[in-house]
């Protein structure tokens, strides 16, 4: 599991991230997005070492990038002073890989923080490049672009609002966790259903609305995987295993919709700017 899991947080890493602070289209963030890849590289590097003082080293090289990332958020609140279901959600793009960037350094180091096996703080890193920064990105991405529709607004703020719940879940407990994983999981589904009817439009080319549809529906297959895994964690009924968990709601995640979602969301900006 760890090298399927390796490969899956290099992509939210090298991809997934500087593509989506593009999409955010803020000059503020100019810098770090070119920045990124010294600071992205020692992290992905530290992946593949044995823990240690390397790898830690490395590991706190990313974790000060995403700080870095996510003390822009303060600012950019006060300058906008928006509240908006759009921006909490870009709001929680920028603040989450810290979260990832911090548990990263602790399992290089073999460090339990807060008393989270090693296991669990790797697949934390994952879980917030992608549920973190890549769902909540698209939920305002999505919530922008159809400004009519409540689902938008709902996306926008039950995508962050789910996330939360799943951190703070770690802390209560199972049944805190899967309340996270509904919030979580509705929010994905509305940010699929509206990319399914509004997003897309026969006056995109065929690659962009096969990106789009790829995304959207790979999500309500993945999405049903979290649920009940996290179900099963609360009830003690038979559900996936955490090996079979990364290699199927992870990776499709990763591949089907992250990286398809902010691929068709880069070719949708370079049609409006063009």
């Amino acid at each position: 599991m760890s090298a399927l899991v390796n490969l899956i947080v290099m992509l939210g890493m090298l991809v997934v991230v500087p593509m989506g602070l593009r999409l955010i289209g803020s000059p503020r963030l100019a810098r770090i997005t070119r920045l990124w890849p010294l600071l992205a590289v020692p992290g992905a590097v530290a992946l593949w070492l044995p823990r240690g003082g390397t790898a830690t080293a490395l590991a706190v090289v990313y974790a000060l990038g995403t700080l870095a990332l996510a003390l822009h958020a303060p600012p950019r609140l006060a300058r906008t002073r928006s509240l908006a279901p759009a921006e909490i959600a870009v709001l929680t793009a920028l603040v989450t890989p810290s979260v990832a960037g911090l548990a990263l350094v602790a399992e290089r180091s073999g460090h339990e923080l807060f008393g989270f096996d090693l296991e669990i703080l790797a697949l934390t890193v994952p879980h917030f490049h992608f549920a973190g920064f890549a769902a909540a990105l698209v939920a305002g991405l999505v919530c922008r672009a159809v400004p009519g529709r409540p689902a938008g607004r709902f996306a926008a703020l039950s995508v962050p609002l789910g996330t939360l719940l799943v951190l703070a879940g770690y802390f209560i407990d199972d049944w805190a966790e899967l309340a996270g994983a509904l919030v979580l999981t509705a929010g994905m589904w509305a940010v699929a259903l509206l990319t399914w009817q509004d997003v897309r439009d026969d006056r995109q080319d065929r690659t962009t609305r096969a990106l789009l549809a790829v995304s959207a529906t790979v999500l309500v297959a993945t999405m049903l995987l979290a649920l009940s895994w996290a179900l099963g964690e609360a009830t003690g009924i038979p559900h996936p295993t955490l090996t079979w968990m990364a290699a199927t709601h992870g990776l499709g995640n990763a591949l089907g919709f992250a990286l398809c979602a902010v691929l068709a969301w880069r070719r949708l900006k370079e049609t409006t700017t063009a």
